[in-house]
């Protein structure tokens, strides 16, 4: 038996989620993380999942990623600050690797910026490919 607590255990679940968000090249849906996973662990359950996520929320290893009016993505907080890319065509987001820095001077007078994200929408290159409508 591991003398390491529940929570931070090695088992095959942990070990295929991790994998899975470490080369994904974008922030998953908990579904989408759980179909990938299964490749590795066949009787992964979403529960589990969200379990897992949220403890890797906890110890920082995870991200969240909130798009307006879509339901929360996650990825690997190893990647650091990143903007996002969601195409309009297949519904995937994708990650930007360029952050415009500070936008203080986009503040009105008087405000202070603590954080920002940037959302750029359109179609990827497969849809706009595809000429989607």
């Amino acid at each position: 038996m591991s003398d390491l607590p529940v929570a931070e255990r090695e088992t095959r679940q942990r070990r295929a989620v991790l994998r899975v968000l470490r080369v994904s090249p974008h922030p998953l849906l908990p579904a989408e993380l759980l179909a990938a996973a299964r490749a590795e662990v066949p009787g992964l359950g979403l529960a589990t999942v969200y379990r897992l996520l949220r403890r890797l929320l906890d110890q920082g290893m995870v991200q969240r990623v909130e798009l307006p009016g879509e339901p929360a993505r996650f990825q690997w907080a190893a990647h650091g600050h990143r903007h996002h890319f969601r195409c309009r065509g297949c519904g995937r987001v994708f990650e930007l690797d360029y952050c415009p820095g500070s936008l203080q001077d986009w503040a009105p007078a008087g405000f202070r910026v603590e954080a920002h994200d940037v959302v750029l929408y359109g179609r990827c290159a497969d849809c706009a490919g595809a000429r989607l409508p």
